[in-house]
């Protein structure tokens, strides 16, 4: 497996000739670094006019393994060859460097930069990135990685130590100014500007020969600022070292890269709202910094959060009356950390009757809530403390838990909210008092503690009784003045009280029902149920050759099969299934089947696309240029599990995704458009058909191999746009964003950033939710 190390931007506020009069003290030798015994100057080559140096050495380093190892190796001392190209011109230095040693089997690349700070020409930047790739040594592979990343980090954490200790020695020599480079005076300034040009052409070819004379090749000199990466950045798409020790806490260099690289694959790959660092950076501390792992989750979170619109929870939902009433929790200052602090009278909370005044939704719904506020108020005290504050601490009074709360049901929504909550918000809880257990509270606890990730259940604290007031107990935790009143404090709480919940107040399971159906269906996708036998079809009629059906479908249950036919005769007005011979209602959404059992394919209608099977969870978006005028069929069909090839025997993949369907029932939210050719001559560039995968938000994009030329691309004009402004009431901001992507699209393409934009844009997130409440939509934002 190659490691990879990226680090943050590393300023020093000096100017870049500083820099670099203290950085060529480090050579032959420094003292600072004891692996660095000595370095050998092999190739070195300076331009007539002094801009460009490139300088070639040859590096002993002492590696600190164990002897066994070495004698093993064969070797006492490992040697590294690293090239520096100094551009004074441009103000840049690029250092490459890679082992000489082992290099068959060991494989170690690494590529520094220093430039002048984009805000403060009076500053420096410093970026690093490497990689470690171990091949095979004699069985000891994974010793020498953790030695090769134990020195590496050592010697990040010692670099801005060396530069800064090579400026204080300067100082102490006089030295406090290096002039920067100016070009030699011209001979004659009367010469025109041809003769410049001659002078220019001449010089590059007598700096390319020296090159080659000095045994440079010329894709040394390809670029005098060297290669391309890492280029300094804006403070907007870079992180700062400064800054990530002010506002993210201490890191070590390696946590620091898995922050920089996922932070970097999100700007590359994910168009929609880039998360904060802080949020970043809790995901990558829930997965042990694992960026693979994090990256999972973090992706899973970012789509249910757009689908959700949890991000405009506080400006745009305001919580019922009954919740504002009875639900005894509320915010209350903060702790002796800085960390707001959140009170909640789970005891004298009436569980069972705000479910069945509310139901589950409303109760998640104001639990994310609850940590989207929790998140706001750690960024203000982030800056009100001057420190990193990326957690909360709750106080959970239990005084008054007794049986009826646990009502089952009541239960199963707190297993829920736990459960998405943990999904995310990752460590977002930095600490959890459990005040006044009562003998009850272990039968809760067995039942909820299986649901806890093993990190969050550290952080809980747990006192019985009245031990919370003895040593160890509460004051450890919260200043004495803002203790609750109704824990013998002396602050007054605003934290409602709690109560029963009226039974005038309850609602019944097909109100609250009713309710989430009309949640549901404040879009503008429609819902089709697929029954095995029972394929959904809808019907598109072409007028007007090469016009281009758009298609943007979920698929909420089951796996199914999705087909476009293409038939010259019109089929007959659609009826829907009763779904008599299923013994089945479909009351979320319906079923039409536009193909005649007695027509014959080839004769009667004919496949335009080759089928796509489509896997539960998936979102699938894609496009298809009409060859012929006519009517077209958009068919979702039921997808049956193949056995395997070798044997009658079901596998057991296919068992299990059988166990998780109940019925030979699928459903499918769709939305299709389709655009003028006038329209589609004039649009933009096209976007590849795509299929995404699980986790990824920009997946690689896939298309029907066998259909015509036009139907591979999914083109989006500006008719998609106007007409999707007629539907900004009913869809809301998901629309706007849409429309703000395509132009910014369309931008991208005329700057002619085409493959980019391709990838970029053509990737459509799937993401699986819990059981029966997968009916989501995955929008490109």
């Amino acid at each position: 497996m190659v490691q990879k190390y990226q680090s943050p931007v590393r300023v020093y506020k000096h100017p870049f000739e500083l820099i670099m009069a203290a950085y060529e003290r480090r050579f032959p030798t420094c003292p600072l670094i004891p692996m660095f015994v000595d370095s050998d100057t092999v190739n070195e080559f300076k331009s007539e006019d002094g801009a460009v140096h490139i300088i070639e050495r040859r590096c002993k380093l002492d590696i600190d393994a164990p002897r066994l190892l070495k004698k093993i190796a064969g070797v006492d001392y490992v040697y590294f060859v690293q090239k520096n190209s100094l551009n004074s011109r441009e103000r840049t230095l690029h250092i490459e460097a890679h082992n000489e040693t082992f290099s068959n089997r060991v494989i170690i690349h690494e590529h520094c930069c220093y430039t002048v700070h984009p805000e403060n020409e009076d500053w420096t930047c410093f970026e690093q990135s490497a990689s470690l790739d171990i091949k095979s040594f004699f069985g000891f592979e994974s010793t020498v990685e953790k030695i090769a990343m134990k020195q590496y980090t050592s010697n990040i954490k010692k670099g801005k130590e060396i530069i800064e200790y090579y400026l204080r020695q300067l100082k102490e020599e006089g030295i406090t100014f290096v002039p920067r480079w100016t070009p030699p005076p011209i001979a004659s300034s009367s010469e025109t500007s041809s003769s410049c040009k001659k002078q220019a052409a001449s010089s590059a070819a007598v700096v390319s020969d020296a090159a080659q004379a000095e045994g440079l090749g010329g894709e040394a000199l390809s670029s005098p600022s060297g290669p391309p990466e890492p280029a300094a950045g804006t403070p907007e798409d870079k992180l700062d070292a400064d800054y990530i020790k002010r506002y993210l806490g201490d890191l070590t260099p390696l946590q620091e890269s898995c922050l920089i690289r996922l932070r970097q694959w999100l700007q590359e790959t994910h168009k929609g709202k880039i998360p904060k660092d802080e949020h970043i950076l809790r995901f990558l501390r829930a997965r042990d910094f694992n960026i693979d792992k994090a990256r999972e989750i973090m992706c899973q979170s970012l789509t249910w959060r757009k689908q959700h619109q949890v991000d405009y929870i506080l400006d745009t939902w305001r919580p019922p009356q009954v919740l504002q009433d009875y639900y005894a929790g509320g915010w209350h200052h903060h702790d002796k950390d800085g960390r707001p602090l959140y009170v909640l009278r789970l005891g004298q909370m009436d569980t069972k009757g705000l479910v069945r005044a509310l139901g589950e939704e409303a109760l998640l719904r104001y639990v994310l809530s609850i940590n989207e506020e929790g998140l706001r108020r750690c960024e203000e005290n982030t800056k009100v403390f001057g420190r990193p504050i990326s957690s909360w601490t709750c106080l959970v009074d239990l005084e008054g838990l007794n049986m009826r709360h646990l009502w089952r049901p009541g239960v199963k929504a707190l297993l829920r909210i736990i459960e998405v909550v943990e999904a995310n918000y990752p460590e977002t809880l930095g600490r959890l008092l459990i005040l006044r257990a009562p003998r009850v509270f272990p039968v809760l606890w067995t039942l909820v503690s299986p649901f806890i990730d093993d990190n969050t259940r550290r952080k809980f604290l747990i006192y019985a009784g009245n031990d919370y007031q003895g040593p160890g107990g509460l004051l450890d935790y919260i200043d004495k003045e803002i203790i609750p009143d109704f824990l013998s404090g002396e602050c007054m709480c605003e934290v409602p009280e709690g109560g029963l919940v009226p039974k005038s107040l309850y609602r019944t399971a097909e109100e609250l029902e009713n309710e989430d159906l009309k949640l549901c269906t404040e879009t503008i996708y429609q819902s089709a149920s697929v029954f095995k036998g029972a394929p959904h079809e809808i019907l598109i009629q072409i007028v007007d050759a090469s016009s281009v059906i758009t298609w943007d479908f979920d698929v909420c249950k089951g796996d199914i099969v999705f087909n476009i036919y293409h038939s010259k005769r019109s089929p007959q007005p659609p009826k829907k299934d009763s779904l008599g011979a299923h013994s089945i209602t479909s009351p979320g959404g319906n079923n039409v089947q536009l193909i005649d059992r007695v027509w014959q394919p080839g004769r009667d209608y004919s496949m335009v696309e080759s089928p796509l099977i489509c896997k539960e969870g998936e979102s699938v978006q894609g496009s298809h240029v009409t060859r012929w005028p006519g009517f077209y069929i958009l068919q979702w069909k039921f997808h049956s599990m193949p056995a395997c090839a070798a044997t009658n025997l079901p596998r057991v993949d296919d068992v299990l995704a059988s166990l998780q369907v109940s019925s030979h029932k699928c459903k499918v939210m769709y939305y299709t458009e389709v655009i003028g050719s006038e329209d589609f001559r004039g649009s933009m560039t096209s976007l590849e058909s795509s299929h995404s995968g699980f986790s990824q938000l920009s997946a690689a994009t896939t298309s029907s191999s066998q259909s015509h030329c036009g139907s591979m691309v999914s083109r989006l004009a500006p008719h998609g746009i106007r007409s999707l402004a007629c539907c900004v009431l009913c869809y809301g901001s998901r629309v706007q964003k849409n429309a703000r992507q395509w132009e910014r699209l369309n931008g991208e393409m005329d700057e002619g950033r085409r493959s980019r934009s391709l990838v970029n844009y053509g990737g459509w997130t799937a993401v699986k939710k819990e059981p029966g409440r997968r009916e989501y939509r995955k929008p490109i934002s």
